[in-house]
């Protein structure tokens, strides 16, 4: 095991539970109990998330999660790093695990084939395969596989729509897709893939573990990939052996920032970097700026700012 303390782990299961309300409340608690922080999603259609604790109350924890109803394939990737990567603990209630405002898409009934890590260089060098990235911009921005098509959506929302248009287009050109298509970890390809079948297009297939598990598995000499993976904690972007990778995060909006990006005039710490400068008022700039002395007060104390997440 690599020499880190904290041990990561992203998670999710497909599966059909009848009270997600119910389950929140015990969730929480063994969460807290074994001092696992980040943030857990519940709903009608599973679970989702991304938690970090010692490796001891990982294990405890999914082991935990594996115990509710039908968690017991429970999907779960584990990274480590030096210090903790949440201030907090949540277990939300949501719709959607993975929000894609499809209500009849489900991943229980059928999804892509799923394809390794090994194996995923040899699929998206084929010519005959349209590889598409079903993250969001600012997501693709930092790092993709070499000639991914890049969907330019701002939310995963927008995806169907996307791809209801690039699949007419190709269909115009006479041209019968095989679709690779890849995410984080593997969740938002589950439902994409679902989509794609209920569509009609049958020669679909994703990446299985997503990115994470690829950066990890493939060795940087053969690998495809360019630049670094964001992720939904504060590392922010991870590279080849899930190491941290060199940006850091507005917490204006939730982008990555890059060096190039904090010597801009737009940017200012904690409250608008250039790719949000134009999108914030100066009420909530206030807000935030306030938000930014206290952290920096907290960190002057060597504490954290629970709000500061």
């Amino acid at each position: 095991m690599p020499q880190h303390s904290i041990c990561i782990a992203a998670l999710y299961r497909f599966t059909c539970f009848a009270d997600p309300v119910g389950l929140r409340a015990p969730l929480l608690d063994a969460c807290t109990s074994f001092g696992i922080r980040g943030t857990l999603l519940l709903a009608r259609e599973g679970i989702n998330g991304t938690i970090a604790g010692t490796p001891e109350g990982i294990d405890a924890i999914l082991a935990h999660i594996r115990t509710l109803p039908g968690c017991d394939a429970l999907e779960w990737k584990l990274s480590y790093d030096v210090s903790m990567p949440f201030n907090r603990m949540k277990v939300r209630l949501k719709r959607e695990i993975v929000t894609m405002g499809q209500p009849d898409i489900d991943p229980l009934a059928g999804v892509g084939h799923y394809v390794p890590a090994a194996d995923w260089n040899a699929l998206i060098s084929d010519p005959d395969t349209i590889l598409i990235d079903t993250r969001n911009d600012y997501e693709v921005a930092v790092g993709t596989f070499k000639g991914a098509i890049d969907p330019d959506i701002q939310s995963f929302r927008q995806f169907p729509e996307w791809f209801r248009a690039r699949r007419a287009a190709l269909e115009a050109e006479g041209r019968k897709p095989k679709i690779a298509m890849f995410c984080t970890g593997g969740i938002r390809c589950e439902k994409s893939t679902a989509f794609a079948l209920s569509e009609g297009v049958e020669d679909v297939y994703h990446l299985k573990g997503g990115i994470l598990k690829y950066l990890e598995d493939v060795p940087e000499s053969e690998s495809l990939w360019e630049g670094e993976c964001f992720v939904f904690d504060q590392r922010v972007t991870v590279r080849h052996g899930l190491e941290p990778g060199a940006y850091d995060l507005c917490h204006a909006c939730r982008r990555p920032v890059s060096a190039e990006d904090k010597l801009s005039d737009l940017y200012v710490e904690g409250v608008q970097c250039p790719a949000c400068a134009a999108e914030r008022t100066d009420e909530q700039r206030a807000r935030y700026a306030a938000r930014q002395h206290q952290e920096d007060l907290a960190r002057a104390r060597g504490t954290h700012h629970i709000g500061g997440e």
